[in-house]
């Protein structure tokens, strides 16, 4: 079994390969991340891990408040996780490839990165300034009848769309923008869905690309007989996701 060790940055949504991820870094265990990554000739791949939280905080708490207004803040690398961060997350992730980190004035960062590999987490390091993992990369199975699966979703993730858009045609994804590839298909789908992390997480460690297309198939049409029996559309753009002030 092939493992990797990288920084470890927790979420709280799941990231799929080939999707683009902006962070604005602020918190000082994310900056010494970072500035570590930047260490990094930039001929050569900037990778962190990113997982779902399970059970915890995105963002540590950086002042007092409710209920005990005398307790002090967490601080370190496993702030807002508990005292067995490996259990706060969701054990499938994915690689992201920084493709650009600006640090501006105030020593906070810009990131722009894309998911690459996903991969398993099979254990957590809190010692140092960051959290760091223990990895191993997981294959894309195709699995059984992945083309023709892939098909059918995207002729129901257009009626999703199209349901989703209402009358603003001009709103939608033609098909000369959709990929061929089945693996390619189920992960923008995947992302692009309004669906929750735990779902989403669900679809990112499905065991292979025609299950998760399966299962796609059943949540778009799902979804969009529930769309179509609501007496208004939903602010999509609102609900997307959550918004991640890192």
């Amino acid at each position: 079994m092939t493992t990797v060790r990288l920084p470890l940055f927790p979420l709280n949504s799941a990231l799929f390969p080939g999707l683009v991820l902006p962070l604005n870094v602020f918190e000082e265990r994310y900056r010494a991340m970072m500035r570590d990554l930047l260490k990094t000739p930039e001929d050569e791949s900037r990778r962190f891990a990113v997982v779902a939280i399970r059970d915890g905080h995105e963002v540590a708490p950086s002042s007092h408040g409710l209920p005990d207004q005398t307790a002090l803040p967490e601080r370190g690398p496993a702030a807002g996780f508990g005292d067995a961060p490996l259990k706060a997350f969701h054990d499938v992730g994915c690689v992201a490839d920084a493709a650009t980190i600006r640090e501006r004035a105030d020593g906070t960062f810009e990131v722009l990165a894309t998911g690459t590999t996903r991969v398993k987490l099979l254990s957590v390091d809190a010692s140092g300034p960051f959290l760091t993992a223990e990895l191993q990369e997981l294959p894309e199975d195709p699995g059984d009848e992945a083309g023709a699966l892939s098909e059918g979703v995207l002729r129901a993730f257009r009626q999703y769309q199209k349901r989703l858009a209402g009358a603003r045609e001009r709103s939608l994804t033609t098909g000369a923008d959709l990929p061929d590839d089945p693996s390619v298909v189920s992960y923008l789908v995947a992302a692009a869905m309004m669906l929750d992390t735990p779902t989403k997480q669900r679809l990112l460690q499905a065991p292979d690309t025609a299950s998760r297309l399966r299962d796609e198939l059943k949540l778009l049409r799902a979804e969009t007989a529930i769309i179509r029996s609501l007496p208004s559309l939903p602010a999509s753009d609102l609900t997307r996701g959550p918004t991640s002030l890192n």
